[in-house]
């Protein structure tokens, strides 16, 4: 969820930014250019006032229009600007540079015919860093009323355009600036309002794969999420308190039928005494009695199993397996079943000792159940990266699509296997056993024909 609203949050944020940044960037170099302009239109003013008096007849006009003349050529050496006076018929009264000379269309051109209406020329154009212009302004030489001739100056933008460039940079180094410190609040955030969430979704991993007793911490978050906390843990403890009280009435109920299931079959002998030695109902009841007295224990060790908490140590899985391979052979070898262990010469990982040796007992034990004489049981050890596997494989006949969904349900037995001893609940304490460490079993066609089943451990410590 993390790596989904961060980045949304990011978005928005930069959004935001870039929304403020460009309308900074836009008045920042209309401001300066506006600065420009007004510069420049004094300039055009104080030129015109000299212009003024030249316009006439006196006999001291020449001396004064070479003033100008000098002042113009002053100014343009110095800021690097044309200026000049021009006629309204485009002669010069006084310019500089001496070359220059008014263009014939353009922005002078047009600066230039607005003076002559009697105002100031308009505003130029937007001059963008990334673009080279000049700024043209003008401004009327009025006599009597009469427009006589036009300042005109002709600006370079160099300067201006370096110092908006500068300028932008400031202010894209603010936001980028301003884009981390919001990354930053944006990472806090989301990371405050997600804990609570995080945390119950490891609890609620914990709670599926049978560790009843996590809870979450309500004490972070948002109001909202702590609340929600308190009423994971409310539903948490209702849960357990159910399970718990499931757990107790089976080992309750397994334990006191256990004595008088006894009493009834010692009844039942005493009774087989008054009738015949080959009496195929005693024997039928016999049989009966005694297959209850396994599905009894087995709902209690079933109990006992879902309520123990896993003894996890980090062992060394081939001895266990050579173990229990070599405590199933000499039924092997009476059922005329070649039972071997292949694979890896050491594996580690992290299990209950006690219960990896009574899942791998249940399945080896189903395995030559099922195995006719003179097929093969294999049990196989590898390790790999993140978990370690135990596979024992045999060649019987194996199970159907529809029966691999079920195996390992409580109390299910394949209808074609009726006549073999079990309880159909070996596989199904094997499998709680093993989610409590974090492991599980798995089952799959070995072709073939035959069953494949996978004990898998955790090689890294389950809840580092």
């Amino acid at each position: 969820m993390r790596s989904r609203l961060l980045p949304l949050l990011i978005v928005l944020m930069a959004a935001v930014l870039v929304t403020l940044g460009f309308p900074l960037a836009i008045s920042v170099a209309a401001a300066e250019q506006q600065r420009l302009v007004i510069d420049r239109i004094d300039d055009t003013a104080r030129f015109a006032a000299l212009a003024q008096s030249i316009t006439d007849t006196s006999p001291d006009s020449e001396e004064r229009r070479r003033t100008l003349q000098t002042d113009l050529e002053l100014y343009a050496s110095v800021y690097d600007i044309r200026a000049g006076v021009f006629f309204r018929d485009d002669r010069a009264l006084a310019k500089a540079p001496g070359y220059w000379t008014l263009p014939a269309e353009g922005e002078g051109r047009t600066a230039f015919n607005e003076a002559l209406l009697g105002r100031r020329s308009h505003d130029p154009p937007q001059v963008w860093p990334w673009r080279d212009g000049r700024v043209v302004v003008a401004s009327p030489v009025v006599r009597d009323g009469d427009v006589v001739a036009v300042v005109v100056l002709d600006s370079p933008t160099g300067e201006m355009r370096s110092r908006i460039l500068r300028t932008w940079l400031f202010i894209g180094l603010g936001e980028a600036l301003a884009l981390l410190v919001a990354v930053g609040a944006a990472v806090r955030l989301t990371g405050w309002v997600l804990l609570p969430v995080r945390t119950l979704d490891a609890a609620t991993h914990d709670i599926a794969g049978g560790r009843m007793r996590s809870r979450v911490a309500a004490s972070a978050g948002p109001p909202e999420l702590r609340r929600l906390a308190r009423s994971f843990n409310e539903m948490a403890d209702n849960v357990e308190d159910v399970l718990e009280q499931q757990r107790a009435f089976v080992a309750d109920a397994s334990h006191q039928l256990r004595n008088p299931l006894a009493a009834l079959l010692l009844r039942i002998e005493l009774l087989a005494l008054e009738l015949p030695e080959d009496s195929e109902e005693i024997a039928a009841v016999r049989t009966e009695g005694k297959r209850l007295a396994r599905v009894l224990d087995d709902l209690l060790d079933l109990a006992l199993a879902e309520h123990a908490e896993a003894d996890l140590q980090l062992i060394d899985i081939v001895p266990l397996a050579a173990e229990r391979v070599a405590s199933w052979r000499p039924m092997a070898e009476r059922e005329g079943v070649n039972l071997t262990l292949d694979g890896a010469p050491a594996a580690t990982a992290w299990a209950d000792p006690v219960a990896l040796s009574s899942a791998l007992d249940a399945v080896v034990d189903n395995a030559l159940k099922f195995t006719p004489a003179g097929e093969d049981v294999t049990v196989t050890v590898a390790a790999g990266a993140r978990e370690a596997t135990v596979v024992v494989a045999d060649r019987g006949p194996g199970l159907t699509e529809a029966e691999l969904e079920r195996v390992g349900d409580r109390f299910w037995r394949s209808t074609r296997h009726q006549n073999v001893s079990g309880s159909g609940l070996g596989l199904s304490i094997s499998r709680v056993l093993l989610a409590a460490g974090g492991g599980s079993i798995a089952y799959e066609h070995h072709e073939p024909h035959g069953l494949r089943v996978t004990v898998t451990v955790p090689r890294d410590q389950p809840g580092s």
